[in-house]
């Protein structure tokens, strides 16, 4: 089962969610109340409340045509219920950088972008030794884990999972949720209304920060697991120059996220509409998608359900054999060993990686030449590189335009 402190790391009650907007006058002034009956939280479904529900949008689109215009409606509400549909202008990255530190086979440089003015997003590039411009690109958003040692991006096996990649041959955009690390210390909230636009936002600007940098546009993928996961498909799912997504221990036909990033804003229903994750997920057809499911959480049932239905859509759409699905029904949540085995192979046949470089000819991972860092060396901010003076330091002072 997953651990306690998994299930309520940042999930709010709908209650509390009201409360915290409510409470709050400049959050209220700048937002519309929120429609408790709108939105779709955690468990929303029974495990056969979710998989009739598929059943029966199945039966709804049966050409390649019928599943498009499914997808333009599902891709418009969540741009809709996020605000994103009036998206604010892209403004100048204003990238900033620290040092680059050598290890064997890759290079680790923290490095800060502005998503929105003054909004820096913070992060780690992970690259190649020797990194020419044309690499492959993987973003990696990060799930709720956030006890003290062991968060976020921070984490051993995210580490080991960002320099492995890099090994391969891609450069890695390792980047912190709005609220999380070194952004909460700036003073950003997790559990605020905006969550899930600001996230989704950093994320579509994070494939832009990618290809500033020279990566590949053709070759340019997303990968995190669990609320990591819910931000690799929905990235997917609005933004088509994401060419390979893989959402670890996320998709499931019940399960809509526990956190307001989310499913606190309105992206699975409106009037007269409604979707799951698993729709979400296919709007992504007929790109190349890995699901990695596990028995010990809300992706048991993927192999007789979720991935069906996935595998349906991809056919619609004339590629069926670019969704895989790898079940581990002896695993838990999260991204660890038996998932990043899974993972690696997928990456290197889609994004043409060396896969020596991460995996033994045996299966086993190759890992051993990993250096994991303390969490403050992986900040861009403070010592050399002051935070900027027109850095927003709270969600509240965001300006959408």
């Amino acid at each position: 089962m997953i651990p306690k402190h998994h299930r309520r790391r940042c999930c709010l009650t709908l209650l509390t969610f009201l409360l915290v907007v409510a409470m709050s006058p400049s959050v209220h002034a700048q937002r519309k109340p929120v429609d408790e009956s709108m939105l779709c939280v955690g468990n929303h479904w029974t495990e056969e409340e979710g998989a009739a529900f598929l059943r029966q949008m199945k039966q709804t689109y049966t050409n390649r045509a019928a599943w498009e215009k499914r997808a333009n409606a599902i891709r418009r509400q969540i741009l809709k219920g996020t605000g994103l549909d009036k998206a604010p202008k892209k403004k100048p990255l204003n990238a900033v950088f620290g040092e680059v530190r050598q290890f064997d086979g890759y290079t680790v440089q923290n490095a800060a972008f502005e998503s929105l003015p003054g909004v820096f997003v913070t992060g780690s590039l992970y690259k190649p030794t020797g990194a020419s411009s044309g690499l492959p690109g993987i973003l990696s958003p990060h799930g709720h884990w956030g006890q003290p040692g062991d968060v976020g991006r921070y984490r051993a096996d995210a580490q080991k999972r960002f320099a492995s990649m890099a090994r391969m041959g891609a450069m890695v955009w390792a980047y912190d949720a709005v609220g999380y690390a070194e952004m909460e210390e700036i003073g950003w909230e997790h559990k605020h209304p905006d969550a899930l636009k600001q996230q989704l936002w950093n994320s579509v600007r994070g494939v832009d920060f990618l290809l500033e940098l020279g990566a590949d546009p053709e070759r340019i993928a997303v990968t995190g697991a669990s609320g990591g996961g819910t931000q690799s498909f929905l990235l997917a799912a609005v933004d088509d120059r994401v060419s390979v997504s893989v959402p670890v221990v996320m998709v499931s036909a019940h399960f809509f996220g526990g956190c307001v990033c989310e499913s606190g804003m309105q992206i699975h229903k409106a009037k007269n509409f409604q979707t799951n994750n698993v729709e979400i997920a296919g709007v992504a057809a007929p790109r190349p998608m890995l699901l990695v499911s596990v028995g010990g959480d809300w992706t048991k049932n993927n192999p007789e359900v979720e991935y069906p239905h996935l595998k349906h859509i991809y056919t619609l759409m004339g590629n069926p054999n670019s969704v895989e699905n790898i079940h581990i029904p002896e695993d838990q949540h999260g991204y660890d060993e038996k998932k990043r085995q899974a993972v690696y192979p997928f990456l290197a046949k889609h994004l043409g990686l060396d896969l020596s470089k991460a995996m033994h000819a045996d299966g086993s991972l190759n890992e051993s030449a990993v250096t994991l860092e303390d969490q403050r060396d992986l900040y861009v901010f403070g010592g050399k590189i002051p935070f900027p003076a027109n850095g927003i330091k709270h969600n509240d002072g965001v300006l959408w335009k």
